[in-house]
């Protein structure tokens, strides 16, 4: 789904800081400071509160109704000006309006599908790489399975099954995703899970559990926060990709890629019911982007304040 994928196998060293319980404080803080200093972080951090105040806001800034149509003379594919800022589409609809309504299916669909992977995906991570055993063999054989599959023909026929609702699209995107954090969690997990002070702990008698919360996921927390970050823009992608096949949020509801799929037949008389749609598309996962390179950056424990 995205060529950013983190490979726990290969980069786990690079990305992983274990932290003794004193020093876990001024780490986050260091992290805090390379953020703010770090060009990509902040411009795409901007670009992503820009797009959730839209998203939770796009309802009520919305200058019309997103789904009213106007067939009238002159209203139908009018171009961008007056009453209406971006212009209409083929039903007289206003894109401005549309576009703000359909921010927040978007905006779900990366927050709630990315963040059932990553949920998901912890869990089965911690349990395959600390417990091992068949455990670890079986989970990992249902990831390579998943991964087997093309990520959009995976989404496209959990879509085919479950059928077009903005539920189930976030439900099909969270599984296309999972099996990048299992495995991603899962690497992490061994290369600490041998380590001293997790010896120690067992020794003294903590349960598995809690050196898995307490220990261990302090320690994970890095690479995956990255992953999600990056994932987000690849979720908003995919969903995009859904709605143009009619697969997504149904009609009349607005959805950027509903939106491109009506627009992309007037691109050569009337370009803006397409090109606008696109351009959101664009900056959304642009934002997202940026902000996963310069956390990726700030993150690394190899780079000195």
């Amino acid at each position: 789904m995205s060529s950013q994928t983190i490979q726990p196998e290969a980069e786990t060293g690079q990305n992983i800081a274990v932290l003794p319980l004193k020093a876990s404080q001024s780490y986050w803080q260091g992290i805090v400071k390379r953020t703010f200093r770090s060009l990509q972080a902040i411009i795409g951090g901007i670009i992503v509160l820009l797009f959730a105040f839209v998203a939770i806001f796009g309802p009520t800034l919305a200058p019309k109704s997103p789904t009213a149509m106007n067939m009238k003379s002159g209203q139908r594919l009018a171009p961008p000006g007056g009453d209406f800022l971006l212009g209409t589409d083929d039903f007289g609809r206003d894109i401005l309006s549309r576009i703000l309504y359909g921010a927040g299916a978007s905006f779900q669909v990366g927050v709630f599908s990315v963040g059932i992977a990553l949920i998901v995906g912890t869990i089965l991570g911690l349990l395959a790489g600390y417990q091992g055993g068949k455990l670890d063999g079986t989970l990992m054989s249902l990831m390579d399975i998943l991964f087997a599959f093309p990520a959009v023909l995976l989404a496209i026929a959990i879509m085919s099954v479950l059928g077009p609702t903005l539920n189930n699209v976030i439900l099909a995107i969270g599984i296309v995703n999972l099996p990048v954090f299992v495995r991603l969690t899962r690497g992490a997990v061994l290369s600490v899970k041998n380590l001293l002070y997790i010896e120690a702990a067992r020794a003294l008698g903590v349960p598995a559990w809690l050196i898995a919360i307490r220990h261990i996921l302090p320690n994970i927390l890095a690479p995956l926060i990255v992953q999600a970050s990056l994932t987000i823009a690849a979720a908003i992608l995919t969903e995009a990709s859904l709605s143009y096949l009619g697969l997504g949020n149904p009609p009349p509801a607005p959805s950027w890629g509903n939106m491109l799929a009506t627009g992309y037949g007037f691109m050569e008389t009337s370009p803006w019911p397409a090109i606008f749609p696109g351009l959101a598309i664009m900056l959304a996962v642009l934002g997202f982007n940026l902000l996963g390179d310069g956390l990726r950056d700030a993150l690394d424990p190899t780079i000195k304040d």
